[in-house]
């Protein structure tokens, strides 16, 4: 992404951001007399609000990426959207109902040990809906070693514990990518921090500027939440204002540093010199080049098959503008079947359904990818669809390893051995070639893993991800409101890599490392067949799903309302996909 311009602002413009700052200033009092209670019931007003508007929001959100109202991939709209935005609203209301009636907000949930010190906790599944919905998957929490289960319980709850004490007035700067992430950094900003919040839309997102006034109307009318519009100077205005004590945002690493440090050669000194030209505290969540790690087995044709939409999946869903876009993937060199994969992979790629490269300077990205790469292959399906074969793992100028391309260009590196060689190798790989820390997958068939055994749960503690998936999507990982979201601890603004902070986080938990998520290796009715006591079907966010709009549109009623008499359709349309 190209480096944003700053230009002057006017003094109209100035006198609109002391307006708008005053406003939220003055909300933040607010805030802080506000309820547990009430807080509680503006989080049930704001999902109500999403499913009342959803289906706005949702052909607002096609328009802009280009998708035809009938497309199955609208289905990523309702699931990346509202659906997500509802449970994370209902998840905080959960826990700020056991605050405050006193209760422990942990009370329930399985809690255990991780490798090397760690503290889990099993946020997903959450309740029978969950079990039954998302059958086969779960995903964990992860604390930072030496935290143990007291320390979890006590600090659980953050700012919500004292939320009489607020902390100032936030900057949310939101992606233009997915359209759930800026309402959710709103939410984490105003409940997990205790903070008001100004948020600055990016641009592309400039038309669901109404929807999003709508549903969080309850929180403008108290002053707590402002909306504004504008560009990189509006932002980076915003940004140096004196009333915002904080900023966080979800963008490009570029973005992140002209706020941070400024922009040509002036913002080249102060990075040499340490001295950023923001001073206040910036949380951010930047992507990376994230990795699918494979390891080798003995796989069926149907398992390859499925493997193959797995990981064509995690590339082009969204068009491959996802922060946690799988951008490299790894197989050995010594696997009988790589290259019935890699076969099976190219098919996947070219048949997914065709869709634009709607964000803004896909074109540019991906042509520099290809010039880059002699060997680089247009696998079809769109033009801009890019298989990058044969990377070398020891070169260290190797730009897919070092580049997010953010787009549909997906890289393939082989390395030696099998098993937990392999295993090792890969880790290691993924830790110290690829730029970022954001998200990696591992595809592992279940009697391999049953090998493995402790050897795996170690791979994972040493993968230095955020969130990390184990014949699962990372983004499985976005969308569990209870998980937290964002690079693994310990970037800096020197090097800030993914970024800093986690956001989501519904529990509210403190000192946390990781989101590790597991799904089944096969769709049902296959899982069943093969001995997985996992029921999901084809999961709805797979590129690859032909009724991915209805199971969407279904799932977010169903959250907004659930009910049993709702399932019986979900389930229909879930297995047609």
């Amino acid at each position: 992404m190209t480096e944003p311009q700053m230009m002057p602002h006017t003094q109209a413009e100035d006198l609109r951001l002391d307006e708008v700052v005053a406003r939220v200033r003055g909300g933040e009092h607010a805030w802080a007399a506000t309820s547990l209670a009430r807080r509680r019931e503006l989080l049930r007003e704001l999902a109500a609000k999403v499913a009342e508007h959803s289906a706005e929001w949702v052909q607002t959100a096609a328009r802009i990426k280009q998708l035809p109202a009938d497309s199955p991939l609208v289905g990523e709209e309702w699931i990346s959207g509202p659906w997500s935005v509802i449970n994370y609203a209902q998840a905080l209301a959960d826990t700020l109902r056991l605050l405050d009636q006193g209760s422990d907000p942990l009370a329930g949930y399985g809690i255990g040990t991780a490798p090397g010190g760690r503290t889990s906790i099993e946020v997903l599944p959450h309740g029978i809906f969950d079990k039954l919905l998302l059958n086969g998957f779960r995903a964990e929490v992860w604390t930072v070693p030496g935290v143990d289960e007291a320390q979890l319980r006590a600090e659980a709850g953050l700012a919500q514990r004292d939320p009489a004490t607020t902390h100032g007035a936030a900057l949310v700067l939101g992606a233009g990518n997915l359209f759930s992430i800026a309402p959710l950094d709103v939410l984490h900003q105003l409940f997990a921090c205790n903070r008001a919040v100004v948020l600055k839309l990016n641009p592309i997102t400039d038309p669901l500027l109404d929807v999003f006034e709508k549903i969080f109307a309850s929180f403008i009318d108290l002053g707590v939440v402002g909306i504004i519009t504008g560009g990189a100077e509006t932002g980076a205005a915003f940004a140096q204002h004196a009333g915002i004590t904080t900023v966080h945002m979800t963008g490009g690493q570029a973005t992140h540093d002209a706020i941070v440090w400024g922009v040509g050669q002036a913002g080249a000194d102060a990075r040499a010199a340490g001295a950023p030209q923001l001073t206040k505290p910036i949380t951010s969540e930047l992507g990376g080049v994230c990795p699918v790690i494979v390891v080798p087995g003995t796989w069926s044709k149907a398992d390859l098959r499925f493997q193959a939409e797995h990981v064509a999946t995690q590339r082009l869903h969204n068009s491959g503008f996802n922060c946690v876009a799988a951008q490299v993937v790894v197989v050995s060199s010594d696997w009988p079947q790589k290259g019935e994969f890699v076969e099976a992979l190219r098919t996947a790629l070219a048949q997914a359904p065709a869709r634009p490269g709607w964000y803004p300077d896909c074109e540019t990205r991906v042509s520099g990818a290809r010039a880059l790469h002699p060997a680089a292959e247009a696998v079809g399906g769109t033009p801009e669809r890019t298989l990058l074969p044969g990377l070398d793992a020891t070169d260290t100028a190797e730009s897919a390893f070092t580049t997010e391309y953010f787009g549909p260009v997906l890289g393939l590196v082989e390395l030696p051995g099998a098993g937990a060689d392999f295993l090792d190798v890969a880790v290691t790989f993924a830790n110290e070639r690829l730029y970022g820390t954001l998200g990696a997958n591992i595809v592992v068939h279940p009697s391999t893993a049953a090998r493995l055994g402790p050897h795996l749960d170690q791979a994972v503690a040493d993968l230095r991800y955020g969130t990390v998936g184990i014949n699962a999507w990372t983004g499985v990982g976005y969308l569990t409101p209870r998980a937290t979201w964002g690079a693994f601890p310990g970037h800096t603004l020197q090097d800030v890599q993914s970024g800093i902070g986690v956001v989501h986080n519904a529990l509210l938990l403190d000192r946390t490392e990781r989101t590790v998520v597991r799904g089944p290796f096969r769709p049902a009715p296959r899982s069943l067949l093969n001995g997985e006591l996992a029921l999901s079907p084809k999961p709805a966010w797979f590129v690859t799903n032909r009724t991915a709009a209805t199971t969407g549109r279904l799932l977010t009623a169903f959250s907004a309302r659930p009910r049993w008499t709702a399932l019986p359709a979900i389930f229909a349309s879930a297995l047609r996909g």
